[in-house]
């Protein structure tokens, strides 16, 4: 949000000094600052707050030596997490980034899946929790989402090294690496960056390259898995 606050005093008034945002490298140190103040200023008083109002983990006395320390444990401190990464997320990135999208929407997900499970132990009073199959519901239904989006956003595409002539009709950018020039292009491609293989590089799609002429139609499956 505030990212958005500069760039139009930044475009619409002769502000100094607000075009600092307009640079990632900045508004990633504010970022960390801003979280660390969030997790370690505010942290110890969500932790006071939680014992107060008696949210801490139950023990069940089994008879084990230093079992009962754990008794009265603040729970649901996942919540200070979840505001250290959310709270610098929303004020200083952009918004419409599709990455930044998925992982606000991945952090609100599982933090989600891990309020109900504190929830259930501390006010259910079942030590279990949420039940495992909801948890791997959860996780799979998550994951299905954010590899649909991955294989079908526009925005979401690979830079290669191509040379020329070019079979893609899509924008073709020059940089210069040393003395020679290299033409990139941004392609929309199931390939990934995978260490210690070969070239660094994994085309998802070639795994079922097996079956024949048109295999690259059934890519999704095999990128969803």
């Amino acid at each position: 949000m505030l990212y958005y606050l500069f760039t139009y005093l930044y475009k619409n008034h002769n502000i100094p000094g607000v075009g600092v945002f307009q640079y990632i490298s900045f508004r990633t140190a504010m970022s960390v600052i801003l979280s660390l103040i969030i997790t370690t200023v505010f942290g110890g008083k969500i932790i006071k707050y939680l014992q107060k109002k008696q949210v801490g983990e139950t023990v069940r006395n089994l008879g084990l030596e230093g079992q009962m320390q754990k008794q009265g444990t603040p729970t649901m401190g996942g919540i200070m997490i979840l505001m250290g990464i959310l709270i610098p997320t929303l004020l200083l990135a952009k918004l419409d980034n599709i990455y930044i999208i998925l992982m606000i929407i991945t952090t609100i997900w599982m933090g989600a899946v891990g309020f109900l499970d504190d929830y259930i132990k501390v006010f259910k009073k079942n030590k279990e929790g949420l039940a495992g199959r909801f948890k791997i519901i959860g996780q799979v239904g998550l994951s299905m989402i954010i590899g649909w989006t991955m294989y079908f956003s526009p925005e979401i595409v690979v830079r290669q090294t191509v040379t020329l002539p070019v079979k893609y009709d899509v924008p073709v950018e020059v940089h210069q690496v040393g003395n020679k020039y290299v033409y990139t292009q941004n392609i929309k491609s199931t390939k990934t960056n995978v260490p210690f293989y070969k070239h660094n590089e994994f085309d998802y799609a070639k795994v079922i390259k097996f079956i024949g002429p048109g295999y690259e139609h059934y890519a999704l499956i095999v990128f969803m898995l």
